[in-house]
């Protein structure tokens, strides 16, 4: 059986504050299945009730200046989402009248068929909806995946820095456009 006959339609939608318990979950859930294998569990957990908690999704998904989409399959079920908005990346030329693109993850189970790349394109095409404007992104030095992908878009490595997760500190390159 080919992998395309295994892939199911999914439908994209900008997710609302009625989706916060969904996205909190959702985040918690593809950062670990990401990430978990290194940390040690009590920084992950630290990192997961800050960076994916419930209040801390409804401030992102209440700010009109940060959008998040939500990737569904063919049932309903969330398997993908992400967050754009202004950036907040530590560079001397970062500014929060810039883009960013702050996460995109898609469930292990659900990863192919070119899920990730629709949600990608579609933040950085809001978050160029006015217009063409610098766009950052932070993305882990050992991820050599995306880093090529990031650089066929035309994202260059202009910094680093590092990345607490916990007390755990990974080593982030900056990377941008325009």
């Amino acid at each position: 059986m080919s992998t395309a006959a295994t892939i199911r339609p999914c439908t994209l939608r900008r997710a609302t504050i009625e989706d916060a318990d969904t996205v909190s979950s959702l985040g918690a859930r593809t950062f670990t299945e990401t990430f978990a294998h290194l940390y040690p569990s009590e920084d992950l957990e630290t990192f997961l009730a800050y960076a994916y908690g419930l209040e801390r999704t409804r401030l992102d998904l209440a700010d009109p200046d940060k959008a998040i989409w939500l990737l569904e399959d063919a049932d309903g079920e969330a398997i993908g989402y992400a967050l754009a908005g202004p950036c907040g990346l530590p560079h001397p030329d970062a500014s929060p009248a810039h883009g960013e693109l702050h996460r995109v993850y898609v469930l292990k189970s659900h990863q192919g068929g070119g899920r990730g790349s629709l949600l990608l394109n579609t933040a950085l095409d809001w978050l160029e909806k006015d217009g063409p404007r610098p766009l950052w992104i932070g993305v882990w030095s050992e991820n050599f995946g995306a880093q090529k992908l990031y650089g066929r878009m035309g994202f260059d490595k202009v910094g680093e820095y590092r990345f607490a997760v916990g007390e755990t500190r990974d080593l982030e390159f900056i990377l941008r456009r325009g």
